[in-house]
């Protein structure tokens, strides 16, 4: 779901229950899914949100370099730079086969 325009992974969603004159409400807690931040959002158990179209993909790392990787899409053979989380720096080869997400047209790969 999107939460301040950062599209986010719903990590734990809880209902209070109407108050006298209120509606039921909902407490939903995300992770920002680039940026890895933690959210909070409190709705009106009516309320829409946004839920952008996340796509997770296989890529082969055609080359490395510093922290970055040029990656090569399986199924559509496009190739993009992508940046490399410090913990999956030393752990990628060229060659390997990994997974990543793209939504809102930007990618990250997937941990």
């Amino acid at each position: 779901m999107l939460i301040d325009g950062e599209p986010c992974r719903v990590r734990k969603v809880s209902s209070s229950m109407p108050g006298k004159h209120g509606h039921a409400k909902y407490s939903i807690e995300a992770k920002g899914i680039f940026d890895g931040k933690k959210r909070n959002l409190k709705e009106p158990s009516d309320s829409k949100v946004e839920v952008p179209e996340v796509e997770v993909n296989d890529g082969q790392v055609l080359s490395i370099s510093g922290d970055s990787v040029q990656l090569m899409d399986l199924s559509s053979y496009d190739t993009f730079e992508i940046a490399v989380p410090e913990e999956l720096q030393s752990k990628l080869s060229e060659g390997d086969e990994i997974k990543y997400i793209e939504t809102m047209g930007r990618r990250k790969i997937r941990d």
